[in-house]
């Protein structure tokens, strides 16, 4: 089953986008290689839902960064062999030899560079190959997650009929170009595609965990469903520098995390870093934290960021009331999920923003199939939670006036703030006196 995260999800941890500043994709995308650039993409886009397959890939990138390998060629050899493997041939060996032959002559008549850019991209090719060959001769995977993949790659490029290309050297005759240039592009094109496919791998790898060793990521340890349970020691948001650390226990018995604490404190900062933590924990990537294992979910909810929708008529609370609906179905439906929620209701008026993150927040933790992340500026609603006698915990993010001034610490503290510094902040920027 695909695990489930939405447009809206996607948005509010900012977990994709090339382009994007500051994404957890940029973070990671390091890669050396267009292929390896689309096998990064598919993994952000189809976290895992098994277990053992994230832990699995979990620990092929514990095995890179463990070992410190250095990709096998430089990436301007792979380019220039990348561009002429995917040029496919047609016909058979002598059609081959034919065209090699009316390209050498042309190239030689009108100055064509047709032929040199075949000889090019052969001579790269026959570099990658013989390269990979020294790669993998030297290649102790035993033991390791890597070893079915390593298994493979060198069958791949053992196939003897490669030995011919890996010893060329120097000059090739028109008859080698068109012979290897069949043999490569044509006879072994699905061998070739293979290597190819191994090559990009090695390139997310290694990048993966050259990043987790550069920034001090750890990896996650999947567990099954069944245990539901997800524990971090000293989590942190993996964009930010100087980023503070905080911990957070969930489980069936304690499920739910209910956040206070003022504008600027930190909780929407955390609650982020929570939810990049468990996206990237599903992916079997590194993770910002000293430690995190977890059960594995069906998906993933926030509700950070919720633009209104104009062109349908939705206010901003309304948009709000469908978000909370749709997360409300799924869990109702029975899917186990991490949800996140950060100032619930705060489109609409105070008193039935209070009635609404009550009663929705209380409902909620009833599933303790689910974990709930919910912030809010009504500490009320903390303390009627308590009453209710609601399985949950209860933390803020504190703020400390240093005479008018707010200082932010930005680590969690147990209990309900009391913090109401709103109307200071608003007279140390002297507003008021501007009116």
């Amino acid at each position: 089953m695909a695990f489930i995260a939405d447009k809206q999800t996607l948005e509010d941890l900012n977990l994709l986008g090339k382009f994007k500043p500051q994404s957890i994709y940029n973070l990671f995308n390091k890669v050396r290689t267009t292929g390896g650039e689309r096998l990064l993409e598919s993994m952000f886009q189809q976290p895992l839902t098994d277990p053992d397959a994230i832990n699995i890939r979990s620990g092929i990138f514990r095995y890179f960064q463990d070992n410190a390998l250095v990709f096998p060629v430089s990436q301007t050899v792979f380019l220039r062999a990348e561009n002429f493997l995917s040029q496919g041939t047609g016909g058979n060996k002598l059609w081959v030899l034919a065209m090699s032959l009316r390209r050498k002559i042309t190239a030689t008549l009108l100055r064509d560079g047709q032929f040199a850019a075949l000889q090019d991209g052969m001579a790269a090719t026959v570099e990658l190959l013989r390269s990979l060959r020294a790669f993998a001769a030297v290649l102790d995977t035993a033991g390791s997650p890597y070893h079915a993949q390593a298994t493979e790659l060198k069958a791949l490029l053992a196939n003897q009929r490669l030995d011919g290309v890996v010893a060329a050297s120097g000059h090739l005759s028109a008859w080698q170009q068109a012979r290897y240039d069949f043999l490569l592009r044509n006879a072994l094109r699905d061998e070739i595609e293979k290597i190819l496919n191994h090559l990009y791998a090695l390139d997310v790898y290694m990048a993966v965990s050259e990043v987790a060793k550069a920034r001090n990521f750890t990896y996650a340890r999947a567990l099954p469903k069944a245990q539901n349970l997800v524990r971090t020691t000293a989590l942190y948001h993996p964009a930010l520098e100087h980023a503070v650390a905080n911990s957070i226990d969930l489980d069936s018995q304690s499920n739910l995390l209910f956040l206070t604490g003022a504008n600027m404190a930190g909780k929407s900062t955390f609650m982020k870093s929570f939810g990049i933590a468990v996206y990237l924990a599903h992916m079997g990537f590194p993770v910002a934290a000293h430690h995190m294992e977890f059960s594995v979910r069906d998906g993933l909810y926030s509700s950070i960021n919720v633009p209104d929708n104009l062109s349908m008529g939705y206010s901003h609370f309304y948009a709000e009331v469908l978000r909370v609906k749709t997360v409300a179905q799924d869990v109702a439906a029975g899917k186990d999920l991490v949800v996140i929620f950060d100032e619930l209701f705060k489109g609409t008026n105070v008193k039935d923003a209070y009635d609404a993150t009550l009663a929705v927040t209380a409902a909620f933790a009833a599933y303790r199939h689910c974990f709930f992340l919910i912030s809010t500026h009504i500490i009320e609603v903390g303390e009627a939670l308590k009453k209710e006698r609601i399985g949950g915990q209860y933390a803020y993010m504190p703020t400390v006036m240093e005479g008018t001034i707010p200082r932010y610490p930005y680590r969690l503290k147990e209990g309900i703030t009391n913090d109401r510094h709103g109307m200071m902040i608003i007279g140390n920027e002297q507003i008021l006196e501007m009116m």
